[in-house]
């Protein structure tokens, strides 16, 4: 009703169909208005931006193989039987989505689908017979291989009043909250090791753990205290035990690392904000001022990285969703570039990361890409880093592409 009243008085007087407007109200009001995340609603109106223009009336390819009718020929019923008739099997091509994304979206239904099946099938402790018994060999498997907890005593009776830097806090921070959750791991085993051994009653808690460890599934309790992730548990475990060697490695030289896994954090963006606090107080700058913002190296491997970079930090562990990265040449940086064929996540070169006052951060030629935990996106948004495109390229290839990067890959 709000399109038709607006095309017919643009037409009764004679003046320009008020396209800026009309995105405006479906972007931002009427559909987007429901659309609570940022990023999607970016998408959004990035689809309008490209689809609501003069041209959809005057002949223009929507998509391969479907172009716009000539709008003075057709009615409104002629239009609907044009789309219902013309309109080409739907393909990731059509959206500005890359086939990776078909490969990624029946991937993951299939994994569902076989998540679902184990749920309902009643997998559980010894294949669903009830011996909750059966579980003891994982349950020593995980105790053996679960790291100590850091010695908080140790690590802060090595430093002075002036270490306390804004980089060790974070080191002191993600430690205290790897404390707890090793702390919970070891003693959510222990206590289903005395349940098993008959000194404690079998509790819901108990149950649920020994369904957990038996399918491979990172437990509620454990998942709680810890970072998002959509890994199995022998994976979740492994990746638990390459942060807690980072925080040991990070704890014993209380001093800024030549890289940090971003992924290894817990809370990422205190280490970001951390990095915009030393810029700060170096440069005599306002906080409130500072943003980060990224360059990538044309390396991957930590052993290239000879020491800490000049200005703020280096970090590794990112990876790539919805496009690729061509590696630059010599000292020139890299730049996003189309995916290749089911390579979902290529992993992105080290990156340096440092902090300038927000007038001396420069757009151009950049693409706004979001930072993510895990590829459920959504809540799990850390920062926006600038990625570079190139010079010829346009953002919004990008953003309807759904580009953006991971700091694990699932």
């Amino acid at each position: 009703e709000v399109l038709k009243n607006y095309m017919n008085n643009a037409e009764l007087l004679g003046s320009e169909t008020p396209w800026p407007d009309l995105r405006y109200i479906f972007g931002e009001i009427m559909y987007g208005g429901h659309i609570t995340d940022f990023w999607d609603r970016r998408v959004n109106n990035n689809y309008l931006m490209v689809l609501i223009t003069p041209e959809l009336l005057q002949g223009t390819n929507l998509c391969t193989g479907f172009k716009s009718p000539d709008a003075s020929k057709l009615e409104y019923s002629h239009y609907v039987k044009y789309i219902e008739e013309r309109f080409p099997q739907e393909t990731p091509q059509m959206f500005w989505l890359h086939p990776n994304a078909e490969v990624g979206f029946l991937t993951n239904q299939g994994i569902s689908t076989f998540k679902t099946i184990s749920d309902i099938s009643g997998g559980g402790t010894s294949g669903g017979t009830g011996d909750i018994s059966a579980v003891q060999p994982v349950i020593t498997s995980y105790q053996t291989a679960l790291p100590p907890n850091l010695d908080m005593i140790d690590i802060r009776s090595r430093l002075k009043e002036d270490d306390y830097t804004p980089f060790v806090i974070v080191s002191l921070q993600e430690s205290d909250r790897m404390n707890i959750l090793l702390s919970g791991m070891r003693n959510s085993l222990i206590e289903l090791e005395l349940g098993i051994s008959g000194a404690l009653n079998i509790t819901d808690n108990m149950e649920a753990m020994a369904a957990d460890l038996m399918t491979n599934k990172v437990n509620r309790l454990w998942a709680e205290k810890a970072y998002p992730s959509l890994k199995l548990a022998s994976a979740w475990f492994a990746d638990l035990v390459s942060r807690v060697e980072q925080l040991v490695e990070w704890t014993r030289a209380l001093t800024l690392l030549k890289s940090v896994w971003l992924s290894g954090l817990f809370n990422s963006m205190s280490f970001l904000t951390s990095n915009m606090q030393v810029a700060a107080r170096s440069n005599n700058l306002p906080l409130d001022f500072m943003v980060n913002r990224c360059r990538f190296y044309n390396i991957r491997d930590l052993s290239e990285v000879a020491s800490t970079p000049a200005q703020g930090v280096n970090v590794h562990g990112l990876f790539m969703e919805g496009a690729g990265w061509e590696d630059g040449k010599g000292e020139d940086e890299g730049y996003i570039t189309e995916s290749k064929m089911k390579e979902l996540h290529p992993q992105m070169p080290i990156c340096n990361i440092y902090a300038v006052h927000i007038n001396e951060m420069s757009w151009n030629a950049m693409y706004h890409c979001p930072v993510f935990s895990t590829s459920l996106r959504g809540a799990t948004f850390l920062f926006q880093a600038n990625i570079r495109m190139d010079p010829d390229d346009v953002e919004v290839r990008w953003t309807l592409a759904g580009a953006a990067m991971l700091t694990q890959d699932d």
